[in-house]
Formats: C-alpha cells, structure tokens, sequence
C-alpha cells in the first residue's frame, strides 16, 4: 500500500524567535538551519528578510542543502501595487526556495488591525500570491486566525483560503493563531475546508495556548491537512508552537501513523533526534527539558520497583516505543520507591556486577530508603550511589580521611576601596598514615573547600589534576529554622566524563562538603587509584 507524503514545516527561526528570552544570532540560525537539514524537515522558514540586520543578512544565502528554504513576510499593502511594495520586493529578492506571505483570514481583525475592506485585504492575498508565481517562487499562505475567524465568518475565512489557492498557493496554511481551538473544532473545520481546497494543498499552524498544539496538528492530519507546522522543543510566541520533537517521533512511531504516512525523516535521523533537541537547547542555554516525551531524561525512567521489575522481563511493560528509536536510553531509577529489581538494574548499568540473590542487596535497599528519608535523593547523583553501593559490597578502598575542615567568610574592603566579600578553607585529610592540611581562598565558602580539598591529596594528586566542578544547586526542605539543605555537585574532567554527587545536612557548607568527597573519591574509583 502507497503511503501518503506529509511535509514537515519547521518555524523555529521565524515563530520561535519570539519566545521570550530568546534572541538568535546570525551563527545560531546557521548553525540551527544545519539541524533541521540532518533531521530531514522539508521546509526551514529563516524569518522575515529586511526586518532586522541579522535575517537580512541570513537571507543572502540559502543555509540548507535539503530543505527548502522559506522566506516570511506580509501580503502587499493595500492601496499600493505588489511591485511597488517594499516588503513584497524585500522577500523576492532573498535567496529563498519559498515565499510565505501571513495575512488575516478574520474578518474582525481586517477592520481592526489593518484598516482595510474585506475585498481589498483579498486583493492584496491574490496579488501578492501571483507575484511569488511570476518570480518562479513557491508560494504560500498562512492564514492568520483561521479557525476564529471561521467561527466568526466562516464564508470569508474561505474566501482568503480559496484566494490564494486559485493564485497558485503550492500551500495554504490554516492557523489556529491564538491557540484556543480544540482537536474535535480542528479536524470538523478542516473537513470542511477540504470540501473547497484539497487536502494535499492544506497545512496546519498550532499554537499551544490549551497544551494541545500536536493534538490539534494530529487531527487536521487525519481531517486530510499534508503539512505540518511547528517548531524544535515546541518554541513559540506565548506558549509556544507545535513541538516536532514529539510529532516527528509520533508520525514515525505510531503503527496506525506510519502505516499511512511518510514523512522525509530516516530511521537514522529519528534516532538523533534526542541529541537534535539538547543541542538546541545548549544553544538557547538552557537545561533540557528532563519530562519531555521522547527525548528527556526521564522519559524512560521508572523508580518504582514493581515496574522495574516488569521492565526487566519485558520493555514494552512501561515503555510505548524502544528509547534507543530516538536516540534515548532506559533510566532505572534509585529511591525510597525503588526494590531488588532497580537495584540491581542500576548496578548493571554502572558496571557493578552483583547477582539478584546476593544478600548485600537487602541491606543496601534498606540504607538507600534510610538515606532518602533523610533527604538524600540518587535519582540525579549516579556517582553517590554508585559509591554507597560499592560500600555496601566491600569494594571502595578508603583512599582518605578527612579529619576536619573549616571555612571562613570575611566582608572587608579591597585595595581599591570598594566592599568585598572573601572566603577561605583549610581541609586536614590523611593518607596512608600522614596528615595533610591544606588552605586556598574562592569566591565563596564552596569555591574555597573545593580548592582546599583538591590542592593536595598526596599520591593521588595526579589523577584529579583534570576535575573541573559544572553545576552546583541547593534545595532547602523540611523548612524552618531547622531546614536542612540537599546540595547535588555536577563535575567532569577532560575526557568529557561527567557525573553528580548529593550531600545532605542541616549546615549547607557540610552538605557541600560530602557531594565535594564524593565527587573525589568517584573520580580516584574510575581512575583505578588505590
């Protein structure tokens, strides 16, 4: 049976560049025009060419090899022909594959937003499709507040829609601008409009104002729409657009979806899109999403021991696709939730090998529960349960001992007179029989002990020279003037190697103390000191 071709449309340079806090520079939009292309979407939209420096200057040359590449901009103003307007000139004259003119498709926001009659706004809908035609351009439509402007008038809505299409619109755009339709709304209305525009002329533009933006964008799919809009990570304006990190994987995926559609992503391009996401994400500098579906850290991990013991005998027990498919791995969580079966699947996954019938394990369960109810949590600090396991089985060599710090935080003014804060630690540690003591000052109380600890610790001085400290956070609980504190501690070294360690005290610099050892003595074990 022939499959039917869905077209992937990504705005994530356009749409997603209005998501608060973000601002592209012209590297970003080169380099994220260079992920979509490996992904395999068929269209990139790069923005609006004239608007600001930096899309001007994008648009000077084309950036995908595969993808088409798609320049946005308004339909002509009225009172003016398209060949006189500089907007319409703008987008004709950039290196662009496509042209994607938006106009309003709602009849209220005709006479408010642009003044104009309704004719006249049809006009410029018709002129400016022809003009993109005549240049050898393929052309588009987006229709602005499509489906509140079909509620409101759905003979008009038609009327902008049928326009560009009987111009020569390759694709018209039905935009769901505001985000507040519903799936049921959305595929009932496209069924509609299919009754005058062909399905395989048709896309879908949701924004995620209700949550349901790939709801919306699977049910004007299965309504007959053939082309998808959306954006990486679900970037958008307000809250945002359709995310194609999930659709993508959903269309791949999903039995019943690709049994009757193809899309232009590989097997091979699927199972990267896990790092596809992350990358764009350290791009914006900001941390994954840990909950996404698909490609977050968590969206294949299970803590709870009844399923991790279901996990282990079959994956599809908790798991609707294999993680591997996008590029993610399985996570068999350590908690208070946790039984024999995480255990055990964790300290495989970290390369302890201990069999499902070792009495250790009971023991160990039962400090881990012991541990979290103090407050400990190794759900994100593999490397202090890897160490409390190899505790608990006799396998951590005491490399150290640490027989007392101290921190000292001083307010003084500096030789250029101005108020500065100062830290300094002193950490006494044993080796083998003899008393090291060492003293360093940082930026803060933490920065001061980490730099104390590691300016001398003797004979294995030499295997923590490369250990860099990446993150440090802090949660307060159990609140009150007796709150105790959690710190989790993220390090790497220079073989890209990165792990986290968690310390737990009512006092915030002991806290950080113990995920600071623990951060150590990790890195001594895998380093093979002893």
């Amino acid at each position: 049976m022939t499959r039917e071709r869905l077209y992937l449309f990504d705005t994530t340079l356009r749409d997603g560049a209005q998501t608060t806090g973000v601002d592209f520079s012209l590297e970003d939009k080169r380099q994220i025009a260079a992920l979509l292309d490996r992904l395999g979407v068929d269209y990139v939209e790069g923005g609006y060419p004239g608007a600001n420096p930096v899309d001007t200057k994008f648009f000077e040359r084309k950036p995908t090899t595969n993808a088409r590449f798609a320049a946005f901009g308004m339909t002509k103003r009225p009172g003016r022909s398209a060949e006189n307007d500089p907007g319409v000139a703008a987008l004709l004259a950039a290196d662009a594959d496509a042209i994607v003119f938006v106009a309003k498709s709602w009849d209220y926001h005709v006479h408010v937003a642009l003044g104009c009659t309704l004719d006249e706004n049809l006009e410029s809908i018709e002129l400016s499709v022809r003009a993109a035609v005549k240049a050898g351009r393929e052309a588009m439509l987006d229709c602005e507040h499509f489906f509140d402007g079909y509620k409101a008038n759905p003979q008009y809505a038609l009327s902008c829609a049928r326009t560009a299409y009987e111009a020569g619109a390759r694709w018209v755009v039905l935009c769901d601008t505001n985000g507040g339709t519903l799936p049921d709304e959305v595929e009932r209305i496209v069924g509609e409009v299919i009754r005058v525009i062909p399905g395989d002329h048709l896309g879908i533009h949701a924004h995620n104002d209700t949550e349901n933006a790939v709801a919306n964008s699977l049910a004007a799919v299965r309504a007959g729409v053939r082309q998808i809009q959306g954006a990486l990570n679900g970037l958008g304006e307000r809250c945002g657009n359709a995310n194609l990190i999930s659709l993508i994987p959903t269309l791949l995926l999903k039995p019943e979806l690709n049994a009757r559609f193809e899309t232009g992503v590989t097997p091979e391009a699927l199972s990267d899109i896990s790092k596809i996401s992350h990358t764009f994400d350290e791009l914006l500098n900001r941390a994954p999403d840990r909950h996404a579906p698909y490609v977050g850290a968590s969206a294949f991990a299970t803590k709870a021991g009844i399923h991790a013991s279901a996990l282990a005998k079959d994956p599809r027990t908790y798991e609707h696709v294999p993680p591997e498919s996008v590029g993610n791995t399985r996570a068999i969580l350590v908690s208070d939730q946790a039984g024999k079966s995480n255990l055990v699947a964790q300290l495989t996954r970290l390369g302890v090998e201990v069999r499902a019938n070792d009495p250790r394990l009971s023991f160990l369960l039962d400090q881990v529960k012991a541990k979290e109810a103090e407050g400990y949590a190794y759900e994100g600090a593999d490397a202090s349960f890897e160490l409390l396991a190899r505790r608990a089985l006799g396998e951590t060599p005491a490399f150290f001992e640490v027989e007392g710090f101290s921190v000292n935080v001083e307010r003084k003014f500096n030789a250029s007179g101005a108020l500065v804060s100062a830290s300094q630690a002193v950490v006494k540690i044993k080796i083998h029989g003899e008393t090291l003591i060492s003293a360093a000052e940082g930026n803060g109380p933490v920065n001061a002990l980490d730099l104390a600890l590691r300016k001398d610790l003797g004979a294995y001085q030499r295997h923590i020279e490369d250990l860099e400290l990446l993150d440090y956070r802090v949660r307060v609980f159990q609140g009150g003037t007796d709150a105790v504190t959690r710190v989790l501690i993220e390090f790497g070294d220079s073989s890209g190697a990165r792990w986290s360690t968690v310390g737990v005290s009512g006092n915030i610099i002991d806290a950080s103390f113990q995920a600071l050892v623990d951060a150590i003595v990790y890195k001594l074990v895998k380093a093979g000191a002893g």
